[in-house]
């Protein structure tokens, strides 16, 4: 962390946890548990929890080690709290409730730094203590910020299947400095075969070895059975300089078939097809390095939203508060304002009727500016809305395309990593060119742009949970979104919370995305930052970049 005279910063370490579960209960009746681990934090000042991360499942497996990692700051004067909870699932279903509950486990993460390997004796809702366990490994993180892209092979690896070959897969584990090993990743299963190529993968050097090229690697080779419990074919260890050696192969040892049979040489072979360890950059990379953050403000002016001069209507103003429109701009755009360098925002309307002539327009400058729709920071902003509640008349229907493919039209002509664009929509309705609107997102899924939707007032949000891919991309027409652009948040969500925490809450959820939308953007279209703060490593080290 650097040195900063005059100016005061919380110590914080990354920490990384290690989940695991170990005798769990199985409801399934015809065979073992699907778990999943869902990790919840309670904010700074807060009493609620929230949700913070969740695992993979599981299949058929009553001890899981889990391959995703909880990654969390550390910062020693909080009391950070931390809940667990162990679900069965059933089902494709984000809703925890459509699966079973297996166990749950509340700590804070100052106990778990501190013993860093941590056995928890999983309790049910009513306090009482099961017969199953969770296992968390904690870790300090390094600060490389290296990726390794690894692609292994096996080679005459033993026949384990009565009718078949075998159906191989790999299990990736590094030593912690518990002395314990746990799991970094596993690899596909290859069905049928001795000889498979499993798919490349990316993985950064903090997650395969804490940034430690000398870390012991152990990497396992297993038949998979449907059943969850898996033939052992063999095993090795090795490092990440070993991996990287020119033209690395390693026997595959099964221990208990070299103690029974005496002429027993090895169970094939892993042969490394393919290692490259490149540099990784951050947001702020890009940011310092030149790349302007562009933010373009979306309204929604349909008579859905209410008579404006009605004290009901979402769209009423009171010069005592803001309405909801009014908190969700306030919450996003002055965060946003702090990466726009000229701090000049775009603000268009759409579903209204506008002057002078009463034309219904789903595209037009809310400042009323024909020639230049920029605001100058979120009060600008502010100002600009307040003003066209007056001139213009409410009307409709919802129609998002027009406004995305207005931002889109404008950021196809940087897409060189000198500009990004987020469009902020702020609706309270339902949308009625919906076609249209997953079309113009496919589009600009190409582009430099992230589309941050904000639900206001309490209609229903399907259409736009539809549109935020995290339940699986966008697809029109047999063509697929190249990545996911879209962030959908409900603004009634935050009506419980302390005011004085919603907004930050608000603001928070509402761009969580958008770092790594714009990082899926830069490492698709191969661009690099600028300039990155000077980093130091070893030759012995840099020698392994193979290029």
């Amino acid at each position: 962390m650097a040195f900063t005279p005059g100016s005061a910063v919380s110590p914080s370490v990354d920490i990384e946890l290690s989940l695991a579960c170990r005798g769990l209960s199985g409801t399934d009746v015809l065979s073992k548990s699907d778990p999943m681990c869902v990790t919840y934090v309670q904010p700074f000042g807060q009493k609620k929890w929230i949700e913070f991360h969740r695992t993979e499942t599981v299949k058929n497996n009553q001890n899981p080690n889990f391959v995703s990692k909880v990654l969390i700051s550390y910062i020693f004067e909080e009391k950070q709290p931390l809940l667990f909870e162990i679900y069965d699932t059933d089902s494709k279903e984000k809703d925890l409730s459509s699966h079973d509950f297996l166990g749950t486990f509340t700590t804070n993460l100052g106990q778990l730094v501190a013993n860093k390997r941590n056995k928890l004796q999983l309790m049910d809702r009513d306090g009482n203590l099961k017969s199953s366990y969770l296992v968390i490994t904690a870790e300090e993180l390094g600060t490389d910020r290296d990726e390794i892209i690894l692609e292994l092979s096996g080679f005459k690896l033993d026949k384990k299947d009565f009718f078949g070959k075998s159906d191989p897969f790999l299990e990736i584990y590094k030593l912690t400095d518990t002395g314990n090993y746990t799991l970094v990743y596993k690899t596909d299963v290859i069905k049928d075969t001795l000889n498979p190529r499993w798919k490349k993968f990316n993985v950064s050097v903090r997650t395969f070895c804490n940034g430690d090229y000398d870390r012991d690697i152990k990497i396992i080779c297993y038949d998979w059975n449907s059943s969850g419990d898996h033939s052992l074919i063999g095993e090795f260890h090795t490092t990440l300089k070993g991996l990287a050696d020119t033209n690395a192969i390693f026997k595959c040892i099964n221990g208990k078939k070299k103690e029974k049979k005496k002429d027993y040489i090895d169970s094939g072979e892993i042969r490394v097809e393919y290692i490259k360890i490149q540099s990784t950059y951050t947001f702020l990379d890009y940011v310092q390095g030149g790349t302007e953050i562009f933010c373009t403000v979306a309204i929604d002016f349909t008579a859905s939203n209410g008579n404006p001069s009605n004290p009901s209507s979402l769209h009423f103003i009171n010069n005592n508060s803001m309405n909801s429109y009014e908190q969700a701009i306030w919450a996003v755009v002055s965060i946003i304002e702090d990466y726009d360098f000229d701090k000049q925002f775009p603000v268009l309307g759409f579903g209204a009727k506008i002057p002078p002539s009463g034309q219904v327009s789903h595209e037009f400058f809310v400042n009323m500016n024909p020639q230049n729709p920029h605001c100058f920071g979120v009060r600008g902003v502010l100002d600009a809305y307040r003003c066209c509640i007056n001139q213009v008349q409410l009307y409709g229907p919802t129609n998002f395309a027009p406004v995305i493919n207005h931002v889109a039209s404008i950021a196809k002509n940087r897409r060189d990593g000198s500009g990004y664009f987020i469009l902020l929509i702020l609706t309270d309705g339902v949308i009625t060119d919906m076609p249209e609107t997953i079309q113009a997102i496919i589009n600009a899924s190409t582009l430099p742009v992230s589309i941050i939707i904000v639900g206001i007032g309490n209609a229903e949000f399907d259409a736009m949970e539809e549109l935020d891919a995290d339940k699986g991309g966008l697809k029109m027409n047999g063509v697929r979104a190249s990545r996911d652009i879209v962030q959908f948040v409900a603004f009634n969500n935050y009506h419980d919370l302390d005011p004085s925490v919603a907004n930050l809450q608000l603001a928070k959820d509402v761009l969580a995305e958008v770092p790594k939308q714009f990082m899926d953007y830069m490492k698709v279209n191969g661009i690099v930052p600028k300039k990155r703060a000077s980093q130091t490593s070893s030759p012995e080290i840099e020698n392994l970049k193979i290029q």
